[in-house]
């Protein structure tokens, strides 16, 4: 492994550490992981973590070189957000920006696709603040006519990456590579295919070789004591 990546077929690929919170984040770059995905509630899927928790993220990862993303989601559940909740959403990425992290990381669905409204909102605020955006597993919740509508979209908007298991939660993600590839084929170097769910750092070297990505996403995806 090479600081916090491992060798793919197309060279070296960065380990994504999911952190619930700062207590595993140490651990987590000493043991190679790139960058952070910052968040609470991973029994929910992710909410967005404290204003305390993410400057002190941001403090440490930086200190060693690491990038921080930040999840953008009020709630668990699903990914239809009331007028309420997108305003909060808007509240929270501002501050998570003025906190310095180096992007966020949020999905918003409307209809059996994207919310366009609202991620043209949340993307067109995150860049104004220098942030990268990744769209995370809510893309998983759309078919497979929706999803490449989506990445078309995604792409249009300027979005970095999309996270995705390629498949239903729990399917091992062996079994998902092949619709993992047709995404990756959808988005044509135009955004970054993140594979998560089930990526370990038994794993990665195998996940990342098969679909010729850059970057790899998960909880295990560093070996931790």
């Amino acid at each position: 492994m090479i600081g916090g990546a491992v060798a793919g077929e197309k060279g070296v690929v960065l380990r994504e550490f999911c952190a619930e919170n700062l207590e595993r984040v140490p651990s987590a770059l000493d043991a190679g992981a790139g960058r952070i995905e910052l968040c609470d509630n991973l029994a929910m899927g992710g909410t967005t973590p404290s204003l305390g928790v993410i400057e002190a993220a941001v403090d440490l990862c930086h200190a060693r070189g690491a990038r921080v993303m930040c999840m953008i989601r009020p709630r668990g559940g699903g990914f239809e957000y009331s007028p309420v909740e997108a305003e909060i959403m808007a509240r929270d990425l501002s501050c998570a920006a003025e906190a310095g992290v180096d992007g966020a990381v949020f999905g918003c669905l409307r209809d059996g696709g994207l919310d366009r409204p609202l991620m043209d909102r949340l993307v067109e605020q995150a860049h104004a603040a220098g942030l990268e955006v990744t769209m995370h597993m809510a893309f998983d919740e759309l078919d497979a006519v929706a999803q490449r509508v989506a990445i078309e979209e995604l792409a249009a908007l300027g979005v970095e990456r999309v996270l995705t298991h390629g498949g239903l939660a729990g399917v091992p993600i062996e079994k998902t590579l092949p619709h993992l590839k047709e995404i990756v084929s959808w988005a044509n170097g135009r955004l970054t295919v993140l594979p998560g769910g089930g990526v370990t750092h038994k794993n990665a070297e195998l996940v990342a070789g098969e679909l010729g990505v850059s970057e790899v996403h998960g909880t295990r995806v560093v070996p931790l004591a």
